[in-house]
């Protein structure tokens, strides 16, 4: 297998992954731009979320108790382990959407185990979302500071908990974005306990060459990080769901109305 992973191959692919990538990207960026304000925490809070302006939305208490839950389970384990639990109003500090490439920690292994490397690999078609400011990468950093501020991680933790719950509550924006073949997703990762990271993938997704590869692209390129490239094969086999629902209406009724 290795062998279709050639260096001039692998160069062609890693071209095309970015292409892909930004085009979808930028497609992403504009979707949520537009449902943003369906995303506001205060559309499904309400009156819980600190303003200066009071905003009475219905069965938001309901929806503040079910955050509460969740939060505080979070924030209590491993590895935040605070003693301060989620009160009303809560304050928001951005509201602003951000998405980030997912990526993950993987030790590439040559041949016979001969040799192993760690490797941070990126999948440039997979998403996290969070409010602005308060991604993964600072929780991360704020984690692993001896120094940290127990305010800081309530702050990130918070927010990151919230948009995730704020899209559980607006299954509508969900539905749009599938319609877009934008997929939303909840993930968690035993780095961040039980806190719910949402992410957001596509029908188009990458792969992770064998071992032997990764190694040799990143000691030519000398780094440490490596990119999946995208599965092309997933582009030649892309649907229109809308126009197979419709065809299967008409098979129902008739299909000899889709003669010619």
């Amino acid at each position: 297998m290795e062998a279709e992973f050639t260096t001039r191959r692998l160069l062609v692919l890693r071209k095309l992954t970015r292409a892909v990538s930004e085009a979808l990207k930028t497609q992403l960026k504009g979707h949520l731009a537009t449902v943003q304000p369906l995303l506001r925490p205060r559309t499904v809070f309400g009156e819980f979320v600190q303003s200066t302006v009071k905003e009475v939305v219905k069965g938001s208490d309901k929806s503040f108790k079910e955050l509460q839950t969740l939060f505080d389970s979070v924030v209590r384990d491993k590895p935040f382990l605070l003693n301060r639990g989620l009160a009303a109003p809560f304050e928001v500090d951005s509201t602003a959407l951000e998405i980030t490439p997912f990526e993950y920690r993987h030790i590439a292994r040559g041949p016979q185990d001969q040799e192993s490397k760690p490797i941070q690999i990126t999948c440039p078609l997979k998403w996290v979302l969070n409010y602005n400011n308060f991604g993964l990468g600072r929780l991360r950093e704020v984690l692993n500071d001896r120094a940290r501020s127990a305010d800081d991680v309530y702050r990130i933790t918070l927010h990151l908990t919230l948009l995730n719950s704020v899209f559980s509550l607006q299954p509508g924006v969900v539905s749009l974005l599938e319609s877009l073949r934008f997929f939303v997703k909840t993930e968690r990762w035993p780095e961040f306990g039980s806190l719910p990271i949402t992410c957001i993938t596509t029908p188009v997704t990458t792969l992770r060459p064998p071992d032997g590869v990764i190694i040799e692209s990143t000691e030519i390129s000398g780094s440490d990080t490596f990119e999946e490239i995208v599965r092309t094969e997933d582009i030649s086999k892309l649907r229109d769901p809308f126009r197979d629902k419709l065809i299967e209406l008409v098979e129902a009724h008739d299909a000899t109305l889709l003669a010619g």
